[in-house]
Protein backbone atom coordinates (compact mmCIF):
# COMPACT_ATOMS: atom_id res chain seq x y z
CA UNK A 1 0.00 0.00 0.00
CA UNK A 2 1.41 3.47 -0.90
CA UNK A 3 1.05 6.56 1.03
CA UNK A 4 -0.96 9.59 -0.56
CA UNK A 5 1.61 12.11 -1.84
CA UNK A 6 2.34 15.17 0.26
CA UNK A 7 0.33 17.43 -1.18
CA UNK A 8 -3.01 15.36 -1.28
CA UNK A 9 -2.00 15.20 2.35
CA UNK A 10 -1.44 18.51 3.18
CA UNK A 11 -4.45 19.96 1.27
CA UNK A 12 -7.05 17.62 2.59
CA UNK A 13 -5.88 18.67 6.04
CA UNK A 14 -6.45 22.39 5.40
CA UNK A 15 -9.65 22.04 4.02
CA UNK A 16 -10.74 19.89 7.26
CA UNK A 17 -9.01 22.75 9.33
CA UNK A 18 -10.75 25.42 7.43
CA UNK A 19 -14.63 23.95 7.95
CA UNK A 20 -13.61 23.84 11.41
CA UNK A 21 -12.36 27.31 11.23
CA UNK A 22 -15.12 28.70 9.54
CA UNK A 23 -17.41 27.12 12.01
CA UNK A 24 -15.54 28.43 14.75
CA UNK A 25 -15.32 31.83 13.51
CA UNK A 26 -18.91 32.39 11.71
CA UNK A 27 -21.17 29.84 12.54
CA UNK A 28 -22.36 31.79 15.97
CA UNK A 29 -23.70 34.41 13.36
CA UNK A 30 -26.72 32.36 12.54
CA UNK A 31 -28.41 32.45 15.74
CA UNK A 32 -27.44 35.78 17.82
CA UNK A 33 -29.97 34.96 20.39
CA UNK A 34 -26.82 32.60 22.05
CA UNK A 35 -25.07 34.63 24.79
CA UNK A 36 -21.78 36.17 23.46
CA UNK A 37 -19.66 34.48 26.16
CA UNK A 38 -21.46 31.01 25.11
CA UNK A 39 -20.30 31.89 21.40
CA UNK A 40 -16.60 32.40 22.05
CA UNK A 41 -16.25 29.64 24.18
CA UNK A 42 -17.71 27.37 21.93
CA UNK A 43 -15.60 28.92 19.13
CA UNK A 44 -12.90 28.42 21.05
CA UNK A 45 -13.83 24.41 21.29
CA UNK A 46 -14.35 24.18 17.57
CA UNK A 47 -11.08 25.96 17.23
CA UNK A 48 -8.59 23.28 19.10
CA UNK A 49 -10.11 21.02 16.24
CA UNK A 50 -9.07 23.26 13.59
CA UNK A 51 -5.70 23.50 14.98
CA UNK A 52 -5.37 19.92 15.67
CA UNK A 53 -5.66 19.86 11.45
CA UNK A 54 -3.75 23.00 10.62
CA UNK A 55 -1.05 22.33 12.83
CA UNK A 56 0.13 18.48 11.09
CA UNK A 57 -0.55 20.12 7.46
CA UNK A 58 1.71 22.90 7.92
CA UNK A 59 4.12 20.38 9.14
CA UNK A 60 3.85 17.84 6.72
CA UNK A 61 3.61 20.69 3.75
CA UNK A 62 6.51 22.25 4.76
CA UNK A 63 9.56 21.44 2.68
CA UNK A 64 7.05 20.02 -0.20
CA UNK A 65 5.51 23.49 -0.27
CA UNK A 66 7.87 26.88 1.75
CA UNK A 67 6.15 28.83 3.75
CA UNK A 68 4.24 31.43 1.30
CA UNK A 69 3.14 28.71 -0.51
CA UNK A 70 1.39 27.17 2.18
CA UNK A 71 -0.05 30.34 3.44
CA UNK A 72 -1.22 31.03 -0.20
CA UNK A 73 -3.13 27.20 -0.47
CA UNK A 74 -4.35 27.91 3.22
CA UNK A 75 -6.24 31.76 1.96
CA UNK A 76 -7.31 30.39 -1.79
CA UNK A 77 -9.01 27.19 0.71
CA UNK A 78 -10.38 29.60 3.19
CA UNK A 79 -12.23 31.50 0.70
CA UNK A 80 -13.20 28.94 -0.96
CA UNK A 81 -14.75 27.33 2.28
CA UNK A 82 -16.25 30.36 3.01
CA UNK A 83 -18.38 30.64 -0.06
CA UNK A 84 -19.66 27.56 0.45
CA UNK A 85 -20.42 28.29 4.07
CA UNK A 86 -21.99 31.51 3.34
CA UNK A 87 -24.49 30.07 0.40
CA UNK A 88 -24.69 27.04 2.36
CA UNK A 89 -25.45 27.31 6.09
CA UNK A 90 -25.84 31.47 6.43
CA UNK A 91 -27.80 31.42 2.98
CA UNK A 92 -25.63 34.74 1.94
CA UNK A 93 -25.62 34.69 -1.72
CA UNK A 94 -22.52 35.29 -3.52
CA UNK A 95 -22.34 38.90 -5.87
CA UNK A 96 -20.16 39.68 -8.77
CA UNK A 97 -18.01 41.76 -7.06
CA UNK A 98 -17.35 38.88 -4.01
CA UNK A 99 -16.26 36.34 -7.63
CA UNK A 100 -13.90 39.17 -8.75
CA UNK A 101 -12.58 39.60 -5.49
CA UNK A 102 -11.69 35.89 -5.24
CA UNK A 103 -10.00 35.65 -8.62
CA UNK A 104 -7.63 38.33 -7.73
CA UNK A 105 -6.73 36.89 -4.91
CA UNK A 106 -6.68 33.36 -7.20
CA UNK A 107 -4.33 35.34 -9.49
CA UNK A 108 -2.21 36.53 -6.50
CA UNK A 109 -2.03 32.65 -6.26
CA UNK A 110 -0.87 31.91 -9.61
CA UNK A 111 2.43 34.77 -8.95
CA UNK A 112 3.07 32.95 -5.36
CA UNK A 113 3.20 29.42 -7.41
CA UNK A 114 4.88 30.69 -10.75
CA UNK A 115 8.39 29.43 -11.24
CA UNK A 116 10.25 32.96 -12.07
CA UNK A 117 13.14 33.06 -13.86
Amino acid sequence: MTALPVPVITIGLLVASNVFMTFAWYGHLKDKSVPLITAIFVSWGIAFFEYCLMVPANRIGYGTFNAAQLKTIQEVITLLVFAVFSVLYLKEPLMWNHALGFAFIALGAFFIFHKWV
